[in-house]
């Protein structure tokens, strides 16, 4: 842990969780490019599906949906189209989730937000609007994921460089969905690629008005 960060590590007594929950989730957690081989099993996704569900959305119209990528051919596909220098660890992570938007979210108010289910039809009616909440909202949704994925004792390589119409056209052709995060996972290995960079004081970022 760099000394920058160290230096405001002063609020442990402010917070719920234990100490080695907020490592876990926030002070120790890293971006991986490298695992284990362990394999992940399919109820660790479920388990890290079920507490993403759990994070807010705008009128809770979870638009996140996400593809695992587990078989070779499949991971061929993907990496295909992925910038040439996340070309390798998403070859070589045990499994692979292909984060989505749906553009059609507004089809399942009346099980996600009942009390807004008569506003079905304006979203429908209004494309620009129902793109840009379910893009904001699945970005919410995405953190959670990362989140989601260090609670279940994974480490998370998320990527935005990719071939968003590429990937689109591999694994969405079917559906109504626009890909927009491509997550290596696996277990942590414990290689630290390089220091962690630093973070913004409060000072810097935050403001009281």
């Amino acid at each position: 842990m760099s000394v920058d960060v160290a230096a405001e590590i002063n609020f442990q007594d402010q917070l719920v969780v234990d100490q080695n929950a907020a490592a876990a989730l926030f002070m120790e957690a890293r971006t991986a490019n490298s695992w284990t081989a362990e394999e992940i099993s399919d109820e660790t996704l479920k388990a890290v599906y079920s507490l993403t569900r759990m994070g807010p959305t705008a009128m809770n119209i979870q638009p996140l949906r996400i593809t695992w990528v587990r078989s070779a051919e499949a991971r061929e596909r993907l990496v295909s189209h992925m910038a040439q220098g996340n070309k390798g660890k998403t070859l070589t992570a045990p499994v692979v989730a292909i984060l989505s938007y749906d553009t059609q979210w507004h089809e399942m108010l009346s099980t996600t937000a009942p009390h807004a289910a008569s506003k079905a039809s304006t979203f429908a009616d209004n494309d620009a609007l129902r793109h840009s909440m379910a893009e904001k909202n699945a970005h919410i949704q995405a953190g959670y994921f990362i989140l989601a994925a260090r609670a279940a004792g994974l480490a998370a390589g998320p990527m935005t460089g990719f071939d968003t119409a590429g990937v689109d056209a591999e694994f969405n052709a079917d559906k109504q969905c626009k890909a927009f995060m491509v997550v290596n996972l696996g277990r942590p290995n414990g290689v630290i690629d390089r220091e962690r960079l630093h973070r913004l004081d409060s000072d810097v970022a935050t403001a009281t008005v």
